[in-house]
């Protein structure tokens, strides 16, 4: 329950008014008892005597039935409309062999980018999100889904191998893109990460930006290793496992010109607290808008009060001149 006005303040002096009303009865009596020539049959106190002493009641508890009804008490249902404009967010991650490196410590480079990817999953609520994985070629590993335990499992999954070695860049925007090209009125993002140069697949980096904006596509591009070079696990059949140095390949140019074609922007990750802090920086651009309308359909109580009001001021009047009446 609810009060239209905030008109309760006025039930503070009520009880003053009581009290005041109380002692002018009583007075009243007293005085009535004096001059009266049955003073002392009025010695003992009666029924009457008694009753009359409630009369101040009456009309107090009137008062207060009356300022309730004046702050106009209601019921109401309370309804609320949420709409939701959700993110549809595609990850494109390069699995080529170069993404064994172990500049990430103390694991690899792809080790630690489905890591940083799974804790950007686990922070969104209402957004689809799907996966693509790209070494010559690209692949769906998971198309846009809101099941997110589904979409982690399949990340897991990622490994080296899937494809066969290389690095199409291109060809993963391509299959990002696809990915998005029929969802309407959605706000779309490509979250791309790799770690080298575009050396593979039918379409080059530059002309899938180009696609990527005139579907309205944003991409952000993520190039991951270190600036220096980095240990390389090479398994010999015969020595066993051994590291080699490889140099960094990653292409900041490109992949800046992809990010500024769409409308998305370049990070540099070059370690895997660097790239976590960058899925962070991300989730904090692409928010999922959240509409929010509220109404109350509302039932109004204070008439119901006003009948009782009227019926105790006009037993207070009746008991008053009758049976209840005080000796002039």
């Amino acid at each position: 329950m609810s009060f239209a006005y905030p008109w309760l303040l006025l039930l503070l002096p009520v009880p003053l008014v009581f009290l005041w009303l109380r002692h002018r009865n009583e007075r009243a009596m007293t005085v009535a008892a004096q001059w009266s020539s049955l003073a002392p049959h009025l010695t003992r106190a009666t029924a009457r005597t008694r009753y009359a002493r409630f009369l101040p009641l009456l009309r107090t508890l009137a008062l207060l039935c009356l300022v309730v009804a004046l702050a106009r008490p209601r019921f109401g249902e309370r309804e609320v409309e949420v709409t939701t404009e959700g993110v549809d967010i595609v990850l494109a991650l390069d699995i080529s062999g170069s993404m064994k490196a172990e500049d990430f410590q103390p694991h690899n480079r792809l080790y630690v980018a489905k890591h940083a990817a799974e804790e950007f999953i686990e922070g969104r609520e209402n957004d689809r999100i799907g996966l693509v994985v790209f070494a010559s070629n690209s692949f769906t590993q998971c198309p846009l889904t809101t099941d997110y335990e589904v979409l982690k499992r399949l990340l897991g999954e990622v490994n080296f191998g899937d494809v066969k070695d290389g690095t199409a860049i291109g060809m993963g925007i391509v299959n990002a893109v696809n990915r998005l090209k029929d969802v309407p009125g959605r706000s779309r993002v490509v979250i791309l990460l790799t770690d080298g140069q575009n050396n593979a697949g039918s379409v080059d980096p530059i002309t899938a930006a180009e696609l990527a904006h005139s579907m309205g596509v944003r991409i952000y591009t993520i190039g991951a290793g270190s600036e220096d070079e980095a240990p390389y696990p090479v398994d010999d059949p015969l020595w066993g496992r051994r590291y080699v140095r490889l140099p960094a390949s990653v292409d900041d140019a490109t992949l800046t010109q992809v990010a500024d074609i769409t409308g998305g922007r370049y990070y540099r990750a070059t370690d895997a607290e660097a790239l976590a802090r960058i899925y962070r920086e991300i989730d904090g651009m692409e928010k999922t808008k959240v509409e929010t309308r509220e109404w109350v359909n509302y039932s109004e109580v204070g008439s119901y009060l006003a009948i009782p009001a009227l019926l105790l001021v006009l037993a207070e009047f009746l008991l008053s001149f009758t049976w209840l009446r005080r000796l002039p």
